[in-house]
Formats: C-alpha cells, structure tokens, sequence
C-alpha cells in the first residue's frame, strides 16, 4: 500500500471457501486526520480492473472521545451497483467493517 496522493493498494479478499476476489485503489485525495477519496475497483490477480471503479469519499470527524466515519460511494450508474452486489460486496463489506470493530475493540482494551 502506497498512501499517498497518485499511490495505490492492490489486495485479495479471500473467502472462507478459500476464492479470491481481487481489488484495487487509487488515492485521489488525502486531508491528514479528516478525509481521503479513492477510486476502487474490482480486478484481476494481475492488477486489470474487471468493472468500472466507484468513487470513495471517506470522512472522519471527532465526537467527544469518539471518532465518527462517513463513507460515500459513488458508482457510474445502477447497473454497476447492482453487478457489485451480485459479486459480494455487500456481505464482503459488512464483514469488513466487523472485523474492523473487532480490532478497534483490541486496541481500545490495549490502552485501557
């Protein structure tokens, strides 16, 4: 991973199964500590976009002690939408942001 304006990220999702579902991300914007925009797509294992990416605008906002984040994803048309669901996207990102709770809970009790 390259976090930086014009870097990327290219990374494999693997299923319980043991599929593969490959990714890509290009940083487009980064505002240190508030926000940063990627263009995401999925892809092969060689780094080919299979689909038209979608537009992510992440935003992170303080709270009292707690640090709020917005995500927007914008996609060309619903057609695309629709193909990302039908790939997994949905229980994929679900997963994803549970996961995410997991460790955050972890470090959480770390500085505790």
């Amino acid at each position: 991973m390259n976090f930086e304006v014009g870097g990327r990220r290219f990374y494999a999702m693997v299923s319980p199964e043991g599929h593969e579902f490959w990714a890509i991300q290009k940083y487009t914007s980064i505002s240190p500590k508030t926000n940063f925009k990627i263009w995401n797509a999925f892809a092969d294992k060689d780094e080919n976009a299979e689909l038209p990416g979608s537009d992510w605008d992440l935003n992170f906002s303080e709270q009292g002690e707690t640090t709020k984040v917005n995500i927007t994803i914008k996609n060309d048309s619903l057609a695309r939408l629709e193909k990302m669901i039908e790939m997994g996207f949905q229980g994929g990102f679900t997963m994803c942001l549970e996961q995410l709770d997991e460790v955050l809970l972890t470090l959480e009790n770390k500085v505790a």
